[in-house]
């Protein structure tokens, strides 16, 4: 099968399974100007799947280094009111939303922590509108990832940029299950695969799960009452479109008793974060809150994040992914959280999905707060899986089953 191809089936299983494309409905894309080739392939998959249009917002990484370098820290503070109107106004007339996830890892690694964490800051809490409806699946959304040179040759920095290039597109279309055979049949067999672990963990409702390992982790997360487990699909609010958030995903996730989370949780992975780099962190909760945390690399960004968001030192998902996932087995660390996160289990800094919920979407912030669901203008997984990963569910009545044993699925 050639380049050409794959990169067809790709835009084609983006368009009809993670975006689900109807008839009519309009397109929104925001991606690197870096990736138009592929975002040309995807926009022609939209209208041949019956898309009324298809807006295309671009971002110049290099453009954006520099306003960051330049610029004072209240400039790159404020948010223009058209922009977020604009997403607002393609939000209320039920358009989809397509991203393209692939940042330069290492872009910001010499910018003020504290000037990117207030821009960060202000651009959630100007864009919480939007990120609270979408979050909730007022609308379809889909985010996925596709080569850059800088990010490319991040991962495969031995080989020149072409060839980076070729190998991190080799590596996205397997995980993305793009290749020989019908992509299509395959990724609604991955789907039933997650829904069903998904429907065991809903049956069981476990009050608190109970995670430990040998890096040290030893961490007791509380559930709160009535969660509900997702994996792979979810549906629309708004006409009831099933689409898939995420592509590739390995994840089955839910949303913690954001105040009853005690103990230390040890990083696996290091955590990308505004362009720096955190690794080797520590964190302790006590009744949810992070009260303690270290870092061998990035502790000021780490602090930076908790500055300017108070509600990111409580945690607002918990996600499991078998450490034997096809991403953790390329061996590959992808500096790009679309990925890692589905190379090993993982937790978020604050938000949560009201989705996680029952009857969350219809629920207010403080409605969300008083069943424990956390709210924030903050979002962010990092990984905590390993090899000998080991997570017990706790039901009501104090019995104990394994879920995770030495990294994998225990059922």
């Amino acid at each position: 099968m050639t380049f050409e191809e794959k990169l067809q089936q790709y835009a084609d299983v983006v368009v009809r399974i993670g975006l689900n494309i109807q008839k009519d409905q309009e397109l929104v894309i925001n991606a690197p100007i870096e990736t138009a080739d592929f975002v040309h392939v995807v926009s022609e998959a939209a209208y041949r799947a019956g898309a009324k249009d298809v807006i295309l917002n671009w971002d110049d990484e290099i453009c954006r280094k520099q306003r960051f370098t330049y610029a004072s820290e209240k400039t790159v503070s404020e948010i223009p009111q058209p922009l977020v109107d604009m997403k607002m106004f393609y939000l209320s007339r039920g358009a989809a939303f397509l991203s393209i996830h692939a940042e330069n890892p290492t872009l910001m690694a010499d910018i003020d922590p504290q000037k990117l964490g207030a821009a960060a800051g202000a651009k959630g809490k100007a864009f919480k509108e939007f990120s609270d409806k979408l979050g909730a699946n007022e609308n379809v959304w889909c985010v996925i990832s596709v080569p850059t040179a800088a990010w490319a040759q991040q991962i495969f920095p031995n080989k020149d940029v072409e060839q980076a290039k070729e190998a991190l597109w080799n590596v996205i279309f397997d995980t993305t299950r793009i290749g020989e055979g019908d992509p299509m049949e395959k990724w609604h067999a991955h789907m039933n695969d997650l829904t069903s672990r998904s429907a065991f963990l809903n049956e069981k409702q476990f009050v608190k799960l109970h995670y430990t390992n040998s890096i040290g982790t030893d961490l007791e997360v509380t559930l709160p009452e009535h969660h509900i487990w997702a994996g792979a699909l979810e549906k629309c609010l708004n006409g009831g479109t099933v689409f898939v958030p995420n592509m590739p995903t390995e994840e089955v996730f839910t949303a913690p008793n954001c105040d009853a989370v005690n103990g230390v949780v040890k990083s696996a992975l290091p955590l990308i974060y505004n362009g720096k780099r955190i690794d080797k962190f520590s964190l302790t909760f006590k009744n949810g809150r992070v009260v303690d945390f270290s870092a061998e690399e990035g502790y000021d960004v780490l602090a930076a994040m908790f500055e300017n968001d108070e509600r990111a030192r409580y945690l607002g998902e918990v996600a499991l992914v078998p450490y034997h996932s096809p991403i953790s087995q390329s061996g590959i660390l992808f500096y790009n959280t679309l990925f890692d996160e589905n190379a090993a289990c993982h937790l978020a800094f604050g938000s949560s999905y009201p989705t996680c919920m029952q009857g969350g979407t219809d629920m207010n912030d403080e409605q969300l707060l008083a069943h424990h669901m956390n709210v924030a203008i903050t979002h962010e997984d990092f990984m905590v899986g390993t090899p000998d990963l080991n997570i017990v569910g706790i039901d009501a009545e104090g019995n104990e089953t394994k879920i995770f044993e030495n990294g994998d699925w225990a059922f």
